[in-house]
This record gives structure tokens, sequence and C-alpha cells, in this order.
């Protein structure tokens, strides 16, 4: 298997697993493993460096949700008990600046990632990573409104598909044209003659039969 080939299978089979919740975190190391090696490939690390700052920010959403989510509801249960009906909407500050900052965060990783897509998209010549990209964005800005969660599924069932259809380059060894050997020579000028020639080459005579 080719370094190509092993590198988009890598991230196409990333891709799928970063669409189940469980399995995500896996997906994020395939793709970033198999985007890095797309990266060297085509000699262009931008792909990699907008990737990786993608997949860091993504990373940061997700902790902040992870860390986030006990400690709104322990700290949410506090200050009902000790504010009454004022804990209440704190609690609800709270949580709505908390979903504020994991937003940010979306936004900028699907904004890198969609840089990545797009400079693949022009080195890989398969444009289907610029609809994922596309997809990704406008996901994570309507995650507000849940459609957003639908479009980002889709947008990685793309980008699983435009990774499996790179395609592998072949090459053909050139065939040299071996020059014809001489085998007699003209008995009027003497210029080396192709076996099957009737007249010389040189000086136009008939030549005697072979």
């Amino acid at each position: 298997m080719s370094s190509l080939d092993s590198d988009k299978t890598l991230a196409g089979i990333g891709s799928i697993l970063l669409i189940f919740p469980f399995v995500n975190i896996i997906g994020v190391i395939l793709v970033y493993v198999g985007i890095k090696g797309l990266s060297d490939y085509y000699k262009e690390s931008t792909i990699y460096h907008d990737a990786l700052r993608g997949f860091i920010f993504l990373i940061i959403a997700a902790a902040a949700i992870a860390v986030a989510a006990p400690v709104f509801v322990f700290s949410g249960m506090f200050s009902i008990v000790a504010l009454g009906p004022f804990g209440i909407g704190f609690g609800l500050i709270s949580f709505l600046a908390i979903l504020a900052v994991v937003f940010i965060f979306y936004i900028l990783a699907a904004m890198n990632l969609r840089k990545a897509f797009n400079t693949l998209a022009q080195k890989s010549s398969e444009h289907m990573f610029e609809t994922a990209g596309l997809l990704l964005f406008l996901g994570a800005i309507m995650t507000v409104v849940l459609v957003g969660f639908l479009l980002i599924f889709v947008a990685w069932i793309i980008a699983t598909i435009a990774f499996f259809s790179i395609k592998i380059p072949t090459y053909t060894v050139p065939q040299t044209v071996q020059p014809l050997q001489a085998s007699r020579c003209c008995p009027n000028c003497g210029a080396p003659q192709n076996a099957n020639a009737i007249f010389c080459s040189h000086c136009g005579r008939q030549l005697p039969p072979a």
C-alpha cells in the first residue's frame, strides 16, 4: 500500500468515526494522522497547520462541555439553595456563558477545517472537500437551532467519500526506441545500411540482395 493510499484510508476511516459519539476521539486522531500524511505528500504545510488548529479548537470546545456540565449542575444546585429564586437566574446566565464559549471555539474549529479542506481540494482535485468544509462551517453557525448538527453529520459523510475518492497517480515507464542496427554496408560508398534496405540511404545506389 502506497503512502497516499494509507493516508487517505486513515483519514476516511477517521471521518466515519467522527460521526459516532463514543469513538469520535479516535476519529479525530485518525483524521489528524491522515491529513498530516496528505499534507506531506502534496508538500503543502498549510493543510496540516489549518487542520491542527481546527482540531485543537474542537477539543477545547468538547472539553469545555465535559468540564462545564457537572460544574453547572452542582453550582446551580448550590445557587438555588443559597440564593433561592435568584439562583435560577444565576445558573441560567452561567449556562448561557458556557454555551457562548463553546460556540465560539466551535466556529473557530470549523473555519480552520474549512481552510484545510479547501486547500486539500485544490491539491487533490477532489472538490467534494470544498462542499464538506462549507457544510461544516454552516453547521457550526446553525448549531443554535439544532439544524447545524444535521449539516455537520452530512459534512463528515461527504468528507469520508472525498478522502476515499482521492486518486492515486499512476506512472508509466517510457519505452525507449532502440536504433536500427546496421547489418551491411553499401558496396559503392561504404555507408551502413539496414538489412532490408533496397537502395543506399547515402548515395542512392541499388544495393545487392542481402
